[in-house]
């Protein structure tokens, strides 16, 4: 079976159970979350690990508080993501019970100078991706997965209109130049670590994280605005709240190591909203600053 068949049959099923009501899958994410824990499988270890490093001062009994609030948000968020992709996207941006900054993104992208959307691992990011893509078209910049069939599965459900997905690769540095010279949008997921040598180390909740210089040099050299960009959950329900902020004029500063900061910073500011919204489920802080002697802190013994 190809992977393009193998990808439709996994919509397929990913459909169904899209099919559940909002409660039966919150439920079912509860339930996940509780088996995580319990298993203590990776998700449980690195978000505990994650929780240790960068809170280390905060006492046992709220740092698991912290951990279990993280899991069920995170397992509901995965189920929730679901339903979004097998549904009309018109339908999914009902849920949008307010919405902060909607005209400063659209007067951005009317002024034909291009936009790069910074949009960080919190909240429901393939809702606002949703809501990007009804204000016109964007590229959107994706780490593909290493299956064929997972990458052909974000093709279907991220093949929105208006929504051109750009491999985090080589020439993806040329097309999203081209986008934003053209004026058009560009969205990017500005916390994940990028490989040794393509980024520089700044504090990210009190650790050097490895952060990506990709977006900082794109608004360095084209001029286009940065604006920063979420959907915060709110309540227990699927009730979410846009907000789209200006990024701090540092964004774009000549010197690399000031823009990440910058950047890791304004994310992290973000994420202290509500902490158990942010990914900590992600390897942030694998690679560490050269010289430092510092070992991978999510190495073998911590797996």
């Amino acid at each position: 079976m190809s992977a393009q068949r193998r990808a439709r049959f996994l919509f397929a099923l990913a459909s169904l159970l899209g099919m559940l009501p909002w409660p039966l899958l919150y439920r079912l994410g509860d339930g996940v979350a509780a088996l995580w824990r319990w298993r203590n499988v990776r998700e449980s270890r690195v978000a505990r690990r994650n929780l240790e490093l960068a809170f280390p001062g905060l006492d046992a009994a709220a740092r698991e508080d912290l951990h279990r609030r993280i899991l069920r948000t995170t397992a509901r968020q995965a189920l929730e993501t679901i339903k979004l992709w097998t549904r009309p996207p018109g339908e999914n941006l009902r849920l949008l019970r307010a919405r902060h900054g909607e005209a400063l993104y659209d007067a951005a992208l009317a002024a034909g100078k291009g936009v790069i959307v910074a949009a960080p691992h919190f909240g429901n990011w393939e809702l606002l991706n949703q809501w990007l893509a009804s204000r016109g078209q964007i590229a959107v910049v994706y780490r593909p997965p290493e299956s064929p069939t997972g990458d052909a599965f974000l093709q279907i459900v991220r093949g929105v209109d208006n929504v051109r997905q750009v491999r985090a690769e080589g020439p993806a540095v040329r097309q999203l130049w081209k986008v934003l010279k053209e004026g058009g949008a560009v969205g990017i997921l500005p916390d994940q670590q990028p490989k040794a040598g393509d980024g520089e180390f700044a504090p990210f909740f009190g650790m050097q994280a490895l952060t990506m210089t990709l977006l900082s040099r794109l608004a360095e050299r084209t001029g286009a605005p940065v604006l920063f960009a979420w959907c915060e959950r709110i309540g227990d329900g699927p009730e979410f709240e846009l907000h789209v902020e200006p990024a701090p004029a540092g964004i774009g500063d000549p010197d690399p190591r000031e823009a990440v900061a910058c950047l890791n910073a304004e994310v992290e500011r973000i994420a202290r909203r509500s902490l158990a919204q942010y990914q900590w489920t992600y390897k942030r802080y694998t690679l560490r600053p050269p010289g430092s002697g510092e070992p991978n802190p999510y190495g073998k013994n911590r797996r």
